[in-house]
């Protein structure tokens, strides 16, 4: 039960827990500690970080397991929110991406008892300079150590989270009886009558020492030195409550007060917000229009319940014991029959390695035989090569020593004979003279595939006599996004059959037939590039040498209606400069560059806007749609790739192939709005300036694959606006799935 009662941030039993909307428990000096732990958070907040009142002794010596954010705040009055520093800690918490108080999340800290943290998430740009200097943030969150879900905080800060008061009974009662049960552990090797309380308990050798029996029979060194030597454990009983420490923590209690109306007791429970409320909530409180019921009868139906579940978890954990018992039977049988089958496969192994080793041998001799014989034949044709040529340098010499005389009839005296000499030296570098007489390669080949495909193959043969079995589909891990599906699956527990892969298929969206869209040993397999809005069947089957296996059962996936989808900044040119998380575009450069989105459009109508944040000096950027391979360093539309309508302050031109037609006017200007509307039901691409169409289709006839597209330069920023319904004006009726 200890592992129950531990904060999942401080990894100490739960010191003052309140209670989070996803039921989860923590420490409140830890829900603080969430935050200010975080370096991000001290750039936005400075004032929220530090209390008002001082108390750098006591943050100089926090208490063991707490955290850095506990110490700084250890008053029990500071805790609970009060005093002038712990309005501001309340309140310090995460920033929530949505009304709902659910966004996503980036782990940065690991707490003591395994459990990711998450940081405070940095305070939008301009949010420090028009907060009041000391206030808190505009909207703050906590978020869950254990879901990672965000949970919203009002004014109240962490004070409107509610205190778990059962479980501070049941963490108070727990102290007690394991100090009781500590006390109470004797030394097992005393001679004395009574013996010594017990100090430590070795874990090897499970026997309960004092200080003096500890020294003299379990020194930490020689055999002892690994051992492992713990405080005394807690008495079995001890951590029920029972004896009068569970009487004293539960009637000398306090009653519970509503956290919204100090002075009312609970008295009724609100199944709508299933939490307790008091008379005052219900009369003018948030609560009033709810369903409400008796506290007493609500606490006894909770009970009964609870009841009724730990009487299956029961059975389960019975099952469980029996199962463990077994198990552990069964590992002393896999001992056995290991070393059996080690031993006779060693002895098997080894004498293919001898026979292996021998053959070896013999085939080395040849090859040394082959090697001193090609050596001598290189030896032999270095030195006659070496003295042809020292015999031609000489020559050569000698004769451009005479060249340089300036005697004319000495040298016809001798020039006849030197250029027979030298006609005669050239002779000797006939054709082949230059080129080795063996070559570098052995004629030796080893056929050794055969026997590799034998070792290969060399397996127990009762593992092969059956197929995989049937995987199972994971379903809580298989998920869509945009137009892409994740898969995952396993193999059922204690599967014997060995599984060399996996063969995922998927169906085409319409009903027809499956294809093949993964084979590999992965189980876990993301498609991308499917259609929106479509319906997908998918299954999947193992292999291995015996053959394949039964197909899984099918799953069935649904792509989004709408695409959600940013600017693309692996595939965008080098010159434009992406913010906002990839959905606002601007251009360094004077030129036009082309970026593209991030989805593929290949079936059915799509709608997107993009918002002209600024436009200086009349430029032209060009809206539209275009192939993966589109030129990027000019004009969108210039080229064969691109379909695009280009515009400026005061009219606009469809474009396509550097081709111009359908002069529009109607510009655009900062502030506009232009939409762009791909139908590829009808094969047609149609343009809107803030609301209204521009000129006719552009398009028509277009078939393919297509990727929003926009061209810009420095003079012109757009955000991109996705995940929009098509316009009423302009939808088309939704195709039904074949």
């Amino acid at each position: 039960m200890e592992e129950e009662l531990k904060c999942p941030v401080c990894g100490s039993l739960f010191r003052e827990p309140i209670i989070l909307p996803c039921s989860h428990n923590v420490c409140l000096p830890c829900a603080r500690t969430i935050a200010v732990q975080t370096p991000e958070s001290e750039q936005h907040l400075p004032a929220l970080l530090h209390p008002r009142s001082p108390a750098p002794a006591a943050a100089a010596a926090p208490g063991p397991g707490a955290a850095a954010g506990s110490a700084a705040c250890p008053d029990s009055e500071c805790a609970a929110g009060g005093g002038g520093g712990g309005d501001h800690a309340d309140k310090l918490s995460l920033h929530s991406e949505t009304d709902s108080g659910y966004g996503s999340y980036t782990p940065s800290l690991k707490s003591p008892n395994g459990v990711r943290v998450l940081p405070l998430v940095p305070a939008p740009p301009g949010a420090a300079a028009a907060a009041p200097r000391g206030a808190g943030p505009a909207s703050s969150s906590l978020t869950c150590p254990q879901c990672h879900r965000s949970a919203s905080l009002d004014q109240r800060g962490l004070r409107g989270f509610q205190r778990n008061r059962l479980l501070e009974a049941i963490v108070q009662r727990y102290q007690q009886g394991r100090a009781a049960a500590a006390a109470a552990a004797k030394c097992q090797l005393c001679d004395r009558s009574p013996p010594e309380p017990a100090a430590v308990l070795c874990e090897q050798c499970e026997v309960l020492y004092c200080a003096a029996c500890q020294l003299r029979c379990h020194p930490a060194r020689g055999p002892f030195a690994k051992h492992r030597l713990v405080p005394p454990p807690s008495h079995p009983g001890a951590p029920g409550g029972g004896g009068d420490g569970g009487k004293g923590a539960g009637g000398g209690r306090k009653l519970p007060t509503c956290a919204e109306h100090d002075l009312e007791n609970y008295s009724m429970y609100c199944v709508s917000c299933r939490s307790p409320v008091c008379y005052q909530c219900l009369e003018e409180g948030k609560h009033g229009k709810h369903d409400v019921k008796p506290l007493g009868a609500m606490w006894k139906q909770h009970k009964a319940q609870l009841s009724q579940a730990l009487n299956g978890v029961s059975d389960k954990a019975k099952e469980a014991k029996e199962f463990l018992v077994q198990l552990k039977n069964l590992l002393q049988q896999i001992q056995e029959n290991g070393l059996d089958y080690e031993a006779c496969l060693v002895a098997q192994c080894d004498a293919l390695v001898d026979a292996l080793t021998r053959q070896k041998a013999k085939l080395l001799t040849k090859v040394t035989k082959e090697r001193e014989h090609k050596l001598k034949v290189v030896w032999d044709q270095i030195n006659h090569c070496t003295l042809k040529l020292r015999q031609s340098t000489g020559l050569m010499e000698y004769c451009l020593e005479v060249i340089k005389e300036n005697d004319p009839s000495g040298f016809l005296q001798i020039s006849d004979a030197l250029i027979k000499r030298v006609q005669v030296s050239q002779e000797q570098w006939v054709k082949g003279a230059l080129e080795p007489k063996v070559s570098a390669e052995f004629d030796l080949t080893l056929d050794s595939e055969p026997l590799l495909q034998s070792i290969h193959q060399l397996d127990f043969i009762q593992m092969k006599c059956r197929v995989p079995p049937v995987p199972l589909l994971q379903l809580e891990k298989c998920c869509t996004r945009n137009n892409s599906v994740t898969l995952a699956w396993r193999m059922p527990p204690l599967t014997h059959n060995p599984v060399e892969g996996y063969i995922l298929e998927l169906d085409d969206g319409d009903g027809g037939q499956f294809r093949e869209v993964y084979v590999g040993k992965e189980t876990l397999c993301t498609i991308d590039g499917l259609h929106f809005n479509s319906t997908y069947n998918a299954r999947v089957k193992a292999f291995n040498s015996s053959g394949v296996g039964p197909y899984s059962k099918m799953v069935i996936l649904q792509t989004s209606d709408v695409a959600w989808f940013t600017f693309d900044p692996s595939s965008a040119h080098r010159d434009i400069v992406l913010s906002n998380d990839n959905q606002t575009a601007t251009c360094n450069s004077y030129d036009d560059r082309v970026v593209l989105g991030t989805a593929a459009f290949s079936k059915g109508v799509h709608y997107w806007e993009l918002h002209v944040d600024r436009y200086d000096n009349h430029p032209d950027p060009a809206f539209g749609i275009a192939r993966i391979n589109v030129v990027k360093d000019m004009m969108l539309g210039k080229d064969d790739k691109a379909w695009a309508m280009y515009v400026d302050n005061n009219r606009s031109w469809f474009m396509h192939c550097n081709s111009h037609t359908n002069r529009t006017e109607g510009g655009v200007s900062k502030g506009a709005t232009v939409g762009v509307l791909l139908d590829l039901n009808k094969h047609n691409l149609t343009f809107y300036i803030n609301g209204q169409q521009q000129g006719p289709p552009a398009f028509e006839n277009i078939e393919g694959v297509f990727m929003p597209a926009l061209s810009l330069n420095r003079n012109v920023q757009v955000t991109l606006h996705t995940g929009l319904e098509v316009p009423q004006c302009v939808k088309q009726p939704k195709q039904p799935n074949n």
